[in-house]
């Protein structure tokens, strides 16, 4: 299953204009009201990888396979969502089911777009989603801490190591900071798993600018992009209306004159993509063969057996050794074949690390 990656901000930011835009299954209704999207709209967006196109040429398969993200487009957050305001439970349990975080903030000015919040800020418009999730974080720890507290007399030290963390994570909570920020452990991690914390995701921030603004950016994008940059995080600045029209082409020819009229190099969208697949860790290898040439999704650091079990299960269960070819030297020598003849081709065990851009074949026995 793809990793999901969810879009979140205020109502009328271009959040539901975006999903439309990445998508390549679904539409979502782009409307000027709230509540626009009140079910999670869901799509499997593409990642763009020049690479596939170039082995597709050397193989010449009878299909090609790109590897993908999943998108969810959650419906606009408003002020008090914490506490259920604008169906906020709803929406922040949708949040809690996606790995990762793209937040849509408005950085443009339009009397004929809907605004409640009063004039354009990004950095409170940004504080009022955090503090959303936030709110509903503390929530769930003070739940915790409290089953946790009563259990407390048994003298068990694992009960006192996981009291100790929830108690930190709550006072960060109250300091208004994300748990993402307080940098845990990876074992202080699996003490608070199965909270599902809404600010321990990665986020991804996207400044929705208007079309002036759009290779440029603006003062609204400016103020976004140093606050982002506090927390390490990265902010796309893109008009989400010119990115959905883009992918409204079919033919590439049209596509590029579109793009040619705006000098546009590449759709924003590709660096979006790009982006969240690298926000959530994520790395390709290649299997190419003449039934297909295909990119498969693996997190970064994955040893052989684990990458195999993405095709298959039984391939990791009976994982024996991995035949790899790098990219560089598939597109050099051409083939396969001319590649084994010259010594490019390596058989890998199982502590073999994968590397971006390997081309795999794997041997098993189950």
């Amino acid at each position: 299953m793809p990793l999901r990656a969810g879009i979140v901000g205020l109502p009328n930011v271009g959040k539901s204009t975006l999903f439309n835009a990445v998508s390549n299954s679904a539409k979502a209704q782009a409307s000027n009201y709230r509540f626009c999207t009140i079910e999670p709209n869901v799509g499997l967006v593409n990642v763009p990888d020049p690479r596939l196109e170039k082995l597709a040429e050397l193989v010449k398969p009878n299909r090609i396979v790109p590897t993908q993200i999943e998108i969810v487009d959650i419906a606009g957050l408003v002020k008090g969502a914490s506490k259920g305001e604008g169906l906020g439970n709803k929406f922040l349990a949708n949040i809690r089911e996606v790995d990762a975080i793209i937040h849509v903030v408005r950085c443009f000015e339009d009397e004929n777009v809907l605004r409640d919040e009063g004039p354009i800020n990004p950095i409170s418009d940004k504080e009022i989603i955090e503090t959303e999730l936030q709110l509903k974080d503390l929530e769930s720890v003070e739940k915790k801490l409290s089953r946790t507290e009563k259990m407390l007399k048994t003298g068990d030290a694992k009960v006192k190591n996981e009291y100790e963390i929830l108690v930190k994570c709550k006072k960060h909570l109250e300091e208004g900071k994300n748990i993402l920020s307080l940098n845990l452990s990876k074992q202080d991690r699996v003490v608070i798993a199965d909270s599902f914390l809404l600010t321990d995701k990665p986020v991804l921030y996207v400044a929705n600018v208007d079309e002036a603004s759009m290779h440029t950016g603006n003062k609204y994008s400016e103020i976004l992009a140093k606050a982002a940059k506090a927390e390490n995080a990265q902010v796309i600045i893109m008009t989400n209306a010119i990115e959905a029209q883009i992918a409204e082409f079919e033919n590439p020819e049209d596509k590029q004159m579109f793009m040619d009229e705006y000098k546009m190099e590449e759709p924003a969208l590709d660096r979006l993509i790009h982006s969240a697949y690298k926000l959530l860790n994520l790395t390709t290898y290649f299997t190419a063969g003449v039934q297909e040439v295909r990119a498969w999704t693996i997190h970064q650091g994955w040893k052989a057996p684990q990458a195999a079990s993405v095709i298959h299960t039984d391939f990791e269960k009976g994982f024996i050794k991995a035949e790899v070819i790098s990219y560089d030297d598939f597109i050099q020598y051409g083939s396969e074949a001319a590649c084994r003849e010259n010594g490019k081709l390596r058989i890998e065990g199982k502590e073999y690390l994968v590397k971006d851009g390997d081309i795999m074949h794997f041997r098993f026995n189950v």
